[in-house]
């Protein structure tokens, strides 16, 4: 459960109404499920080790891949308890970790993202506009390349030469060869005894 024992009754009905958009979104590309409030619904781990982020979102194929892990939180919830008890859990995960807050506490939860090591893939921004909510990409992470082993470079071969006999073979069996009938077996004698 969040550090943030009693959330505020307006943020957290918010909070649950956020998740939810965004739950709606990514199932057009992924298999998503969400823990609003103090449900938990989809884990991540198993036993102790396990975590609710907010919304789990595993690939579409056959194998169930975890893809990515999303965090929403309000203005009362971006502080340094929030990102040591979920954030760094988070960014542990072998997933995408995305940070939802509020558009005033973008700055806030960079601060707190740098001071405390955590490893975010991309930072967005939501505000209200009437009964509509806009999203805002405001950081993503650059990525990082994958290991390639070390390949030597290509050095050209050159063909050995071969000798002059061995040219005239290869230059033969290019041609196509022609068709012969095959030889007729001739009959032994028979022994007489």
């Amino acid at each position: 459960m969040s550090p943030i024992l009693v959330r505020p009754v307006r943020e957290q009905l918010e909070h649950d109404r956020i998740v939810r958009l965004l739950h709606v979104k990514a199932r057009r590309r992924y298999d998503a499920g969400m823990n609003p409030g103090s449900e938990q619904n989809v884990p991540v781990g198993s036993g102790a080790t396990a975590v609710y982020p907010d919304l789990v979102l595993f690939s579409q194929e056959r194998g169930r891949r975890l893809q990515v892990i999303i965090e929403v939180e309000t203005g009362e919830s971006v502080n340094h308890l929030e990102a040591l008890a979920q954030w760094v859990n988070f960014a542990k995960l072998r997933a995408a970790f995305h940070l939802y807050v509020p558009s005033g506490m973008v700055e806030v939860a960079r601060r707190l993202c740098e001071d405390n090591q955590v490893q975010v893939s991309e930072i967005w921004s939501y505000h209200g506009v009437g009964d509509e909510v806009r999203f805002t990409l405001v950081h993503r992470a650059r990525e990082v390349p994958v290991a390639r082993p070390r390949v030597a470079p290509a050095v050209p071969v050159r063909p050995k030469p071969r000798p002059a006999a061995a040219k005239k073979t290869t230059k033969r069996s290019a041609k196509p060869a022609a068709r012969t009938k095959p030889a007729k077996k001739h009959a032994r004698p028979q022994k007489r005894k």
